[in-house]
């Protein structure tokens, strides 16, 4: 009778044991090794196919604008120098009913290149245009710029200023150097009282266009003639506000022949 050995049989069952663990062992090991590459290539690109829960996308940086300077002056391509010709005035009174005496012309923009100060107690203009109205001056002896040959004088405004018609009542006038040119840019004030209503302005030669030509200075005074006997005045001053002429006083006139009253100056030093 043959003898049983165990250890015959149990041998083969112990070598195909431990070989189905030595593979799942490999198996196990193989896939911690992908799991740990896997985990790798996930830190080192988050936004790879691998990453089960990608990142979320990030907003568009924001970029602010680049300023470029643009030049806000630019010559045209040809620049001509186009000369411009100041228009030249004549004056020519309005007619009337009463026309005025004509022994001595009056001349509205030139200024004549002789001028004698007036003294105390004179008429500057008496004499020059009959007819005119009268200025009354105290000189002090000593300004630079007397009132103008000639004026003041009156005039119709539908001349210079026909949209209004007979409903405007003031006074203009220009101001020359010693060499006869007009003076722009010259302080001109007005004050005194026209119709029991004070009057008081400041202007510049210069400013107003209604004349057509260059240097002349405006106020007006209202929107109907008032008469008025040496109740209203200009004068000349510096910047300062020091005179630089006498106070000039003329009357105002209640019709549309003389609505409109010119004062010159001259300059004598």
């Amino acid at each position: 009778m043959d003898t049983f050995d165990y250890n015959e049989r149990t041998e083969p069952s112990r070598n195909v044991s431990a070989m189905i663990w030595n593979v799942l062992t490999v198996l196990v090991l193989l896939i911690v090794l992908c799991i740990a590459i896997g985990f790798l290539m996930i830190f080192i690109n988050p936004n790879s196919g691998f990453n089960p829960f990608p990142p979320p996308t990030l907003p568009a940086r924001l970029s602010f604008p680049t300023a470029t300077p643009t030049s806000q002056w630019a010559l045209p391509p040809t620049w001509t120098v186009t000369p411009t010709v100041e228009p030249t005035m004549t004056f020519t009174p309005e007619p009337s009913s009463t026309p005025l005496p004509s022994e001595t012309p009056f001349s509205l923009f030139t200024a004549s290149p002789t001028l004698a100060l007036p003294t105390s107690g004179t008429t500057p203009g008496a004499g020059t245009t009959p007819g005119a109205p009268t200025a009354t001056v105290s000189a002090t002896g000593g300004m630079p710029f007397v009132v103008g040959p000639g004026t003041p004088v009156g005039t119709s405004s539908l001349t210079f200023h026909p949209e209004a018609g007979c409903n405007w009542l003031g006074v203009a006038g220009q101001v020359f150097d010693l060499s006869g040119a007009p003076v722009s840019g010259q302080q001109v004030r007005i004050g005194g009282v026209l119709g029991g209503v004070p009057v008081d302005g400041l202007t510049l030669t210069g400013l107003t266009t209604a004349y057509g030509t260059v240097g002349f200075y405006e106020f007006p005074l209202g929107d109907q003639p008032v008469a008025s006997l040496q109740s209203v005045w200009v004068q000349l001053i510096d910047q300062g506000g020091l005179p630089m002429s006498d106070k000039i006083l003329f009357d105002t006139y209640d019709n549309c022949d003389k609505n409109l009253i010119f004062v010159n100056f001259k300059q004598v030093r």
